[in-house]
């Protein structure tokens, strides 16, 4: 048998194997692959957890906001309704208030009226009186008193005036 180059190849070969067999290396190498999947495998574990806690929050916040939605259109429509009372019991208090002023001025209306009548009146009587003083202080001759009677009615006549502008 020779001994060419092929031999001291394959007891090379046969020889590295042997010494990886001896200094564990296949074992080393298996342990390291089983540790990266076990390190792979928590932080898969570990990521699921943060998505399953992620979502659990997701839900809670979708909640809370789906509440306060909610709670909002409430507050809406209650402020609506309330505006819309609110409204109706101011126009309520101006139409009462309106009918109030309406009938002060009415009876205002009325009593100027009665105290325009009375001072026509007043005035009336007192050039009645003045006439009658003025009828007596002179003669009783008819022409002077037709006079007189004229001139007072004339008197009389703008006296009303005055009073009824």
């Amino acid at each position: 048998m020779t001994i060419d180059a092929t031999f001291w190849v394959a007891i090379s070969f046969v020889l590295f194997i042997g010494l990886l067999v001896y200094f564990k290396i296949p074992q080393k190498v298996n342990e390291m692959l089983n540790q990266l999947i076990v390190n792979i495998k928590n932080e898969i574990d570990e990521s699921e957890k943060l998505r399953n806690e992620a979502k659990n929050l997701l839900d809670k916040s979708q909640k809370k906001l789906d509440s306060a939605n909610s709670e909002a259109l409430k507050i809406t429509d209650q402020a609506k309704k309330d505006s819309e009372n609110l409204v109706i019991e101011i126009n309520e208090k101006f139409h009462k208030s309106a009918e109030i002023k309406k009938k002060l001025a009415e009876v205002k209306i009325s009593q100027m009226k009665e105290t325009a009548l009375k001072e026509i009146k007043d005035t009336s009587i007192k050039i009645a009186v003045d006439s009658v003083k003025k009828i007596i202080s002179t003669s009783v001759d008819k022409n002077k008193l037709d006079t007189i009677f004229e001139k007072d009615l004339e008197k009389a006549k703008v006296e009303l005036k005055k009073i009824n502008s």
